[in-house]
């Protein structure tokens, strides 16, 4: 099973629009998906105590844990990813040792295409994840309402989905 996290809260996220994107590349290829949208599934935020219990944080622990590889679709805030899917990692820790995990953003502007370093640092160092060597960086004018419109991001996209299931199905045998 391949596990698509769409962190953003916005009820018109493009980054949600990337994830669409990666679930019909996988489902055209027979693969199975699950896809976990903070925005429908609503994870408390971290206090280092009983949050764990919450049953959606054992929920996507429980994904993560069964995942061939993790694709994470963010929006882009102030430099940075969003705090929901920050908030997520905090949640889930240890569920995210050894996976592959594929990175995607959605951003207002072409000055933070660095914005995704801290994420992939944190899940290289602590949890010891193969980060896929290519990212998607988008932004406003590669989408069009709520459809991705430029061919370029397209292809991007097409390259992140089987660069990510080459490494994913190489580790798995």
């Amino acid at each position: 099973m391949h596990l698509i996290i769409s962190s953003s809260l916005h009820p018109t996220s493009r980054s949600r629009i990337l994830a669409r994107e990666v679930r019909a590349r996988l489902e055209d290829q027979g693969r199975e998906v699950t896809v976990f949208d903070l925005s429908q599934r609503v994870l408390p935020p971290c206090d280092g105590a009983t949050a764990y219990g919450d049953q959606e944080v054992i929920a996507l622990s429980g994904l993560l844990r069964e995942a061939e590889s993790v694709f994470v679709a963010s929006p882009v805030y102030n430099y940075d990813v969003n705090a929901a899917i920050k908030n997520a990692v905090e949640l889930t820790g240890k569920a995210w040792t050894g996976k592959v995990v594929a990175l995607m953003l959605a951003a207002g502007g072409q000055g933070s295409y660095m914005s995704v370093m801290g994420l992939a640092n944190s899940l290289m160092l602590d949890f010891r994840c193969m980060i896929v060597p290519r990212f998607v960086y988008a932004t406003g004018e590669n989408f069009e309402g709520d459809q991705l419109a430029d061919e370029d991001i397209a292809g991007r996209v097409d390259q992140l989905v089987e660069e990510t299931l080459r490494i994913s199905d190489a580790l798995a045998t």
